[in-house]
């Protein structure tokens, strides 16, 4: 089954997104994420200069061989962009193979180990009152867990605390904008913040909370200690990861749980995390970590020491990625928990899925393949706009990590 044609497709449907659309001799054709949020461009250069050509006229069932080839071949291996290619045409490959077997992804990866995957969605809001309103909201639809993020007082802008509460997107100017961060005012007020939702929300509700890697160890180590007492499902990226051994110096100062690896690329980024048991949920995806194929060996791996699943899924993930990733999540034995923002009307028209949403749960749908396509047609109504993310200031002007 050859590879005859292999296209880039780069729309915007209230965010940019990048689909790459493998087409077989057979006329059976598979669909992959490919989004980097804002450096979407890089990735598309990158497939269509180096990977397209090289795809054609290979066998679109040799997964694991293309996979290699793409990998090893560049010599110039990981990275955000390559590893975003890669993953692009491993989720096209797998969907072309659940096509042609006639079966939705999870059965070829073992089938079901679980009957729904379980999701949390994003409350936040300036002020305390909104938050609480946010979280009513999500409560009321079902959801078992819920991220808090909440303004801090004295900053005009924070992480996480959108203008509008249902489509979170911070890449939100074709330069980059800048924000303003200081640590002391965050962590005297977010304890105060999971005070009061614990106390309004009782003890079921799951609650997360995304530092985004903002702290330095020790000061992580304070934060996770300090919001004990309202059981956290997890605190997630506390620090930047470039530094592993400092989440052991998190771990010996607190039990609060922790999650990280939205931005890694391979399995090397989190081994060390994930051996030396320093991390409770690894945050890998399927569009930065080398597709589905990739993603796998990451929670084989965690699943030896007793780390969980709790994958990426904000907006900038597609619908053709969140797809793939619950194919997988549902199959696996150690999975956690699955982030998931929900898409504008633009962009579910875009690309039609067969998975949803029922009572707190995810399910993948039952069509052959991913169960979700591109309609090119609308696609081209929405064209490609340049967007950053910000870049985050110390109020004394020092870059820190945003």
């Amino acid at each position: 089954m050859r590879i005859i044609d292999a296209r880039v497709i780069v729309s915007c449907p209230g965010r940019n997104f990048v689909t790459l659309k493998i087409e077989t001799e057979s006329g059976v054709y598979g669909v992959g994420d490919a989004t980097l949020n804002g450096r979407e461009m890089a990735v598309v250069s990158y497939l269509t200069e180096h990977v397209v050509p090289q795809l054609i006229g290979r066998d679109a069932s040799r997964i694991s061989d293309l996979w290699e080839y793409l990998y090893k071949g560049a010599y110039w291996r990981r990275g955000p962009v390559t590893m975003t290619a890669i993953a692009a045409v491993d989720t096209a490959l797998w969907d072309i193979k659940g096509k042609v077997a006639g079966l939705p992804v999870y059965q070829l990866l073992g089938g079901r180990a679980r009957d729904g995957v379980t999701v949390y969605g994003h409350a936040n809001a300036a002020g305390f009152d909104g938050l609480l309103s946010e979280i009513s909201g999500y409560a009321d639809l079902g959801y078992r867990a819920v991220r808090i993020q909440t303004g801090i007082p004295g900053l005009s802008s924070t992480y996480g605390v959108s203008k509008d509460r249902m489509f979170y997107e911070p890449a939100d100017a074709a330069l980059p904008t800048e924000n303003v961060w200081s640590t002391a005012r965050y962590l005297n007020h977010i304890p105060t913040v999971f005070q009061q939702v614990r106390a309004e929300f009782g003890p079921d509700l799951k609650l997360l909370h995304d530092v985004h890697h903002r702290l330095t160890p020790i000061e992580a180590a304070r934060l996770g200690k300090s919001l004990e007492p309202y059981d956290l499902t997890w605190m997630e990226d506390p620090v930047p990861a470039e530094l592993q051994e400092g989440f052991r110096l998190i771990r010996q100062h607190t039990t609060t749980p922790i999650a990280v690896g939205e931005v890694f690329n391979t399995i090397w980024d989190c081994q060390q995390l994930i051996t030396e048991q320093l991390i409770d949920y690894i945050r890998a995806t399927v569009v930065h970590a080398g597709g589905i194929t990739h993603l796998r060996r990451i929670f084989d791996l965690a699943a030896l020491y007793h780390v969980r699943s709790g994958s990426h899924g904000a907006t900038d993930l597609s619908p053709v990625c969140m797809a793939a990733a619950l194919h997988v999540d549902v199959s696996i034995p150690n999975f956690g928990l699955q982030e998931y923002m929900r898409h504008t009307p633009e962009t579910d028209e875009v690309f039609p899925h067969a998975y949803h949403f029922e009572d707190g749960y995810l399910f993948p749908g039952e069509e052959p393949g991913l169960g979700v396509d591109i309609d090119e047609e609308k696609a081209a109504r929405y064209p490609y706009r340049p967007a950053s993310l910000p870049v985050n200031r110390l109020e004394d002007g020092t870059v820190h990590s945003w």
